[in-house]
């Protein structure tokens, strides 16, 4: 444990960043599982219905800085690649 003040508050900002960068991640991590989920299952409607709240999800991921743009931009083609072939 750190004894000088400024170390402690930095202890306790970065536990509270990391909760919430990890929340973040969980939510994005879910609405993209779901959205393969019924991909799988070949609801069309449904994987629409998700694939917009997962593209929302990444996109407020990558604005908090929890994932890089890139890695945004590759979860959210790879995921409207997967739509499409069920689309078609």
């Amino acid at each position: 444990m750190p004894n000088i003040k400024s170390a402690i508050k930095r202890v306790s900002v970065i536990e509270k960043k990391t909760m919430r960068n990890n929340m973040i991640k969980s939510g994005y991590r879910t609405a993209v599982k779901k959205c393969e989920q019924a991909i799988l299952d070949k609801d069309v409607k449904l994987a629409d219905t998700l694939f917009s709240e997962a593209t929302k999800k990444i996109d407020q991921a990558c604005s908090k800085g929890v994932i890089v743009k890139n890695t945004a931009a590759r979860k959210k083609s790879n995921l409207a690649k997967k739509l499409n072939a069920i689309k078609a």
